[in-house]
C-alpha cells in the first residue's frame, strides 16, 4: 500500500481497538505484513513494530503486555520489504516525538518470551540452587503455571475470549511464550 516516497503518517491514520466485538484480535490482520503501533487505555504510544503476520505479533504483545494494548494503528503493505517497513517504523517514532518505552528498554518485555525465573519468591530461588536438575524444572514449571495463570486472569478481565496456548516445552526453561 506504500512506498518509500510515500510513508504514511502516524497521526493520518485511525485508532483501531485491540480487540474485536468478541474479545479477539480482528483476523483480517491474519498473515498481512506491515507496520503497527501499538497504544495503551491513554492512547499513549507504546510500541512500534513490524512484522510478516501482524495477527501473531499482536498476540504475542497482548500476552506480554496485557495491561498496555489498548489501541493500534496499523499500515499493511503487499510484499515483504524490510527497508519499507523500517522506513515506516522510524518515520512513526520520529513523528512521536519521543522513542516509546517498548522500544527502548523496556523492548525486551515486548519482544521476548516471558523469563519466570525473575519471578520466584526468594524461598523458590533458594530451593532452586540446592535442587538436581529434574527437580529445577518441575520448580520452574510451577512457576511458570502460576505467572500463566495470573496473564490468563488478566487477559480474562480486558474481555479476551480468544484461545490462547502456551507452549509446555518452554515452561521447563522457566520461559512462558505463545504456541
Amino acid at each position: 500500500m506504500t512506498d518509500n516516497q510515500n510513508l504514511p503518517a502516524l497521526t493520518d491514520l485511525e485508532f483501531i481497538s485491540y480487540l474485536d466485538e468478541k474479545g479477539e484480535i480482528h483476523e483480517l490482520y491474519q498473515g498481512k505484513i506491515g507496520v503497527y503501533a501499538i497504544f495503551n487505555q491513554a492512547q499513549i504510544l507504546q510500541l512500534v513494530g513490524y512484522s510478516r503476520d501482524i495477527y501473531l505479533s499482536l498476540k504475542q504483545h497482548l500476552v506480554r503486555q496485557p495491561l498496555e494494548c489498548y489501541w493500534l494503528k496499523i499500515e499493511t503493505i503487499d510484499r515483504p520489504s524490510r527497508t519499507i517497513l523500517e522506513s515506516i517504523k522510524q518515520a512513526w517514532i520520529k513523528e512521536n516525538g519521543a522513542i516509546p518505552l517498548g522500544n527502548r528498554e523496556g523492548e525486551d518485555q515486548w519482544l521476548k518470551a516471558i523469563d519466570v525465573k525473575f519471578l520466584m519468591t526468594e524461598a523458590e530461588k533458594a530451593t532452586y540452587q540446592k535442587e538436581e536438575e529434574i527437580a529445577q524444572i518441575k520448580l520452574l514449571k510451577k512457576v511458570a503455571r502460576r505467572r500463566e495463570t495470573e496473564i490468563l486472569d488478566l487477559l480474562d478481565k480486558r474481555g479476551v475470549k480468544m484461545e490462547i496456548r502456551f507452549n509446555p516445552k518452554l515452561k521447563e526453561q522457566g520461559l512462558l511464550d505463545l504456541k
